[in-house]
C-alpha cells in the first residue's frame, strides 16, 4: 500500500512538472499576429513599428480550436483556444483572445487583450486553479515603452513587478498569426521572439505531412533554437496551429482535435474550406 502511494506521488509530481513547463512553452503558436523586436533606435515611433497593414490579413474572429494533451503517453486534459471578438477596453478597441487548459489537476484560464491591428498584447487577465491554492494575475503592457508590469496575488499574499524591454515585448500565446500574414513562406524562414523573460528563435524547417487527432495534413514544421519545442501549422490559406511538442523534460504534445469557424459551427477538420 505504501509503496502504491509513493509511487503515486511521484507521477503526481512529474504530471506538474510538464503542466508547469507546458504553459511556460505550449502556447507558442495558438494565437494572433506578432513581428520580430523592434530596433531600439526606433523607439518613438513604436506605434509604427506595430501597426502592419490589417487588410492583407485573414479574419480569425470566432475562431476556436480544442488540443488534446499529452504528457509522454499520458492523457491530461485538452486545451482550448478561442479568438472571441473585436471589444472595447479602456476607451479602446481591442481583440479579446481566450486560452484556457483543463488537465490533471490544473485549469488555467487566460484572457488576452489585444491590439488590434498589430496584435501585441495590452492586458492579460490570468486565473489558475490548482490545490494548494489559487492564483490571480493581471499583466499591464506598456508598448509604448516596452514596460511590462505584473500583479500576482495568491491567497492574502499580493506581489508587483515590473520588467523592462527595448523594444515591443510579445506574447507566446499571440505569435503564429504572424506566420498567417506571409503568403510564399520558405524552408529557412525565421523569426526573433521577444517574450518577457526570455529571447529565441523560430525557424521554419521543412514541410511534411503531420496526422492529429482532427486527420492528416500538410504542414510547416517550425523548431526554436534554442531547442525548447516544435510546431505544425496547416500548410493552407488559414495556417491553423496543429501541433506543439515539448523537446525538453518528459515531453508534452498538443495534438488539434477540432477546429471550429465560430461557435454556430460543428466541428470541421482543417482539411475543410
Amino acid at each position: 500500500m505504501y509503496k502504491k502511494t509513493f509511487l503515486t506521488v511521484i507521477l503526481l509530481f512529474f504530471v506538474f512538472i510538464g503542466i508547469y513547463t507546458l504553459r511556460g512553452e505550449l502556447s507558442l503558436f495558438l494565437g494572433k499576429r506578432s513581428i520580430p523586436p523592434a530596433d531600439p533606435m526606433k523607439r518613438t515611433c513604436a506605434k509604427a513599428v506595430i501597426s502592419p497593414d490589417r487588410d492583407k490579413l485573414p479574419q480569425y474572429t470566432g475562431e476556436r480550436i480544442v488540443y488534446n494533451v499529452k504528457l509522454g503517453k499520458i492523457s491530461l486534459g485538452r486545451a482550448t483556444f478561442e479568438n472571441v471578438a473585436l471589444i472595447h477596453k479602456e476607451g479602446r478597441l481591442v481583440n479579446l483572445i481566450t486560452f484556457e487548459t483543463k488537465v490533471t489537476g490544473l485549469t488555467d484560464v487566460e484572457k488576452i487583450y489585444c491590439d488590434p491591428e498589430g496584435f501585441f498584447p495590452l492586458w492579460v487577465e490570468r486565473e489558475i486553479y490548482k490545490f494548494p491554492s489559487d492564483e490571480k494575475i493581471l499583466e499591464t503592457y506598456d508598448q509604448e515603452n516596452f514596460v511590462l508590469t505584473i500583479r500576482k496575488q495568491k491567497g492574502r499574499s499580493r506581489v508587483e513587478t515590473s520588467i523592462k524591454k527595448d523594444s515591443p515585448i510579445q506574447n507566446a500565446v499571440l505569435l503564429p498569426y504572424y506566420v498567417r500574414s506571409i503568403p510564399d513562406i520558405k524552408v529557412g524562414w525565421s523569426l526573433p521572439v521577444n517574450l518577457p523573460t526570455q529571447q529565441f528563435v523560430i525557424r521554419l524547417v521543412s514541410i511534411e505531412d503531420v496526422t492529429v487527432p482532427a486527420g492528416t495534413m500538410r504542414a510547416y514544421h517550425f523548431e526554436s533554437d534554442p531547442k525548447k519545442f516544435e510546431i505544425w501549422i496547416s500548410a493552407d490559406n488559414r495556417r491553423i496551429p496543429l501541433k506543439i511538442k515539448g523537446l525538453s523534460g518528459i515531453g508534452y504534445v498538443l495534438s488539434m482535435k477540432e477546429y471550429l469557424r465560430n461557435s454556430m459551427l460543428s466541428p470541421q477538420t482543417a482539411s475543410t474550406k
